[in-house]
């Protein structure tokens, strides 16, 4: 189906591919794996068109191939469904998944009606019910990321490429997304799947190919592959041990922050609990639980109609991001480019932004002040960036994630609220990120850590609490740590 051979693409001063092998069966799974940075992008966006190589050749289907764009891959069967959602907010589910290809009556006018129950049978395929007249914007995250899939089971797809499909979905929609995956390798579609969850890959993948500084490492057999040998060919050494050693921290009488009765409906109806200082506490549940609302209720981006959060002793009713950002409190969020970094600034003005008046003088804002202090995180959080001047937008998941570490833990000292903290980032950032996060707990630092990867709940936090349809469904801590027990509360019903 498809054969790449001695593909190398370079860009100034990188040389993101370097004489790059890589082949894939149709009815097949075949993983594309690697840290951030190895290549996978590149030889993704060349695959599909948006990237000429500069050398090397695309034999597809038989047929060796020159795209001339990505609509001329796209029209050969190749759909890509990138991490970054490309759809139009403004526009509903149903207009996203048929843009371009809406059907007409005979008059010439979109037939709404036709196209209305068409995308409502391609959820279906997905087993996800969603109204297909909705606006997109209205969506979840998770939701957008099923309508961006669904968009690619519109056309005739003969290769499918996925790249971290299930960063935004987890528990009930990722078993269908499973299934569709499967169902869609059994007709015969090739499909290449990119993703940090090894998990995942033994059970999807047929082969894997592991990539490392622009260059193929190997591809192997999932049969033939483990967990660490996996990781090894990934990162290039061994990893003995991916999570720190867990320490409880000298448990004081009063908690660092307390939420008492906190309601933001509809996906909040009532959350109470505590959070000590130095403690590392997991925020566990399905997708839909409320974890993410709860967060901004907390931070203030989101508003709350009853309850109390108090930071250190103090209330605050009616809070703000400003007025949770004065009291110590940092709020890391789930979408790092959308909601957390400032794409189009440098990290100097990254890590300032929370705290900007701490930078400024009487002629206004000290930049050489800031470029120091970013100069300072870089080594504190060993950021592969070439200055503090330089540009985010081009950095690697990891990079962009520890200079988001590196803003709240200068701007915020007492309570760091953790959503998602390693989405998207590959195993060997995840473990300098869990390192960050113990560090910053041994420091005093109260951190409250939602995930939806319950191994990273399990290694990094001393006490777990779980939430189900807005409320908490129940806590655990020490040895009754388990996915068992965990999932077991996140499905049962609570009593508000």
């Amino acid at each position: 189906m498809l054969e790449l051979t001695g593909i190398t693409k370079t860009f100034p001063g990188v040389n993101a591919l370097d004489r790059v092998d890589f082949e894939a069966q149709s009815g097949e799974i075949h993983a594309l794996l690697g840290e951030n940075g190895a290549g996978k992008s590149t030889l993704i966006k060349v695959l599909a068109g948006a990237y000429i190589p500069d050398e090397g050749t695309i034999r597809y289907d038989g047929i060796e191939r020159h795209w001339a764009s990505p609509r001329a891959a796209k029209d050969a069967g190749i759909y890509v469904i990138y991490q970054e959602l490309v759809l139009f907010p403004e526009l509903s589910v149903a207009e996203n998944i048929f843009l371009g290809r809406a059907p007409k009556t005979r008059f010439g006018a979109i037939d709404y009606g036709k196209m209305h129950s068409s995308a409502s049978e391609v959820l279906n395929r997905l087993g996800h019910n969603l109204d297909p007249r909705t606006l997109v914007h209205r969506l979840s995250l998770a939701d957008q990321q099923m309508v961006e899939i669904a968009k690619s089971l519109v056309d005739d797809t003969k290769l499918l490429v996925l790249d971290e499909p299930t960063a935004l979905i987890s528990g009930r929609e990722t078993e269908l997304l499973f299934e569709c995956i499967n169902n869609m390798r059994m007709s015969g579609v090739c499909i290449i799947y990119i993703s940090h969850r090894l998990e995942e890959i033994f059970e999807l993948a047929d082969r894997v190919t592991v990539l490392k500084d622009g260059q193929k490492v190997d591809t192997r057999p999932v049969s033939e592959l483990n967990r660490e040998l996996l990781i090894s060919l990934m990162v290039g050494r061994e990893l003995d041990d991916i999570y720190p050693e867990k320490t409880l921290p000298p448990k004081e009488p009063a908690p660092v922050l307390s939420v008492r009765d906190l309601k933001a409906p509809p996906t909040v109806k009532n959350v109470s609990f505590d959070l000590h200082a130095g403690e590392i506490v997991g925020m566990a549940g399905l997708v839909g639980a409320g974890r993410s609302d709860m967060a901004h209720a907390i931070f203030g981006s989101l508003p709350r109609i009853d309850g109390a959060v108090t930071l250190s002793g103090e209330t605050f009713n009616t809070p703000t991001p400003r007025m949770a950002i004065n009291r110590g409190l940092g709020f890391l969020t789930e979408d790092r480019k959308g909601q957390g970094l400032l794409m189009l600034l440098d990290m100097a003005s990254n890590v300032s932004a929370p705290v900007l008046r701490e930078f400024t003088n009487a002629f206004g804002i000290d930049r050489q002040f800031e470029i120091q202090a970013a100069k300072d995180e870089i080594e504190r959080f060993r950021i592969a960036i070439p200055s503090a001047t330089s540009d985010v937008v081009h950095l690697s998941g990891g990079n962009q994630q520890k200079i988001l570490f590196a803003r709240w833990s200068r701007a915020c000292h007492r309570v760091l609220i953790l959503d998602e903290p390693t989405r998207g980032v590959d195993v060997g950032a995840k473990v300098e990120i869990y390192e960050i996060i113990k560090k910053l707990a041994d420091e005093g630092v109260g951190i409250l850590v939602i995930s939806s990867e319950l191994p990273e709940i399990i290694g990094l936090c001393t006490r777990v609490l779980v939430m189900r349809e807005g409320l908490i469904s129940g806590e655990v801590t020490g040895s009754q740590i388990s996915e068992t027990t965990i999932m077991r509360l996140a499905t049962t019903s609570v009593a508000a």
